[in-house]
């Protein structure tokens, strides 16, 4: 019974020891400075391991080789994602150096489809990764999924030839806003 007691007092003092630390606004919650090294490996294994656990039920469709469905998704990620996950050769946008974690650069690496699709459709919590299945249907989300599996063998050249022969999408704005990723918008 003492061991019961003894565990109970050290969970109560864990429990106090946090809300007095929190209370005390101590934690910079700022994106300028990182979290201690423990806390960040935690939220970095417990991100890994959530998205691998949701997304490993995700059945894949048959058309990630299609090369229309590749094309929509270079129009996607060129207007959506580049800010944030960069292109071939392209340097640090204005806005990547100030996020933490930092998020990947998709064109240097590969990805798997199941966990990226659940990645683009859901977002990812206390990152800048939006949740982009709230305005993006799911083969739109595919079509990504699809061109981001091309994406690291490509050269900057290719990416850009690519970007300029993408549909355009009436709900898609640039990351400028001014239509310098290569294609046309069209608004009414």
């Amino acid at each position: 019974m003492t061991l019961v007691k003894s565990a109970l007092l050290l969970l109560l003092l864990a429990i106090l020891g946090a809300g007095i630390f929190i209370g005390s606004g101590a934690y910079n919650p700022g994106a300028d400075s990182p979290h201690w090294k423990l806390t960040y490996t935690l939220m970095q294994a417990a991100r890994e391991r959530s998205v691998e656990h949701h997304a490993s039920a995700i059945a894949l469709p048959a058309n990630l080789d299609d090369p229309d469905v590749i094309l929509k998704g270079a129009g996607q990620y060129a207007a959506m994602c580049t800010s944030c996950h960069l292109a071939p050769g392209m340097r640090d946008t204005e806005l990547r150096p100030g996020l933490y974690p930092k998020p990947p650069n998709l064109s240097k690496g590969s990805v798997d489809p199941r966990e990226a699709f659940w990645v683009i459709k859901h977002g990812l919590k206390m990152s800048a990764m939006p949740a982009w299945g709230t305005s993006h249907d799911d083969p739109t989300i595919w079509s990504m999924v699809a061109f981001l599996k091309k994406l690291p063998s490509m050269t900057p050249a290719q990416y850009k030839e690519m970007v300029a022969k993408a549909p355009p999408d009436d709900d898609m704005e640039p990351a400028d806003g001014n239509g310098s990723d290569g294609h046309t918008h069209v608004h009414e």
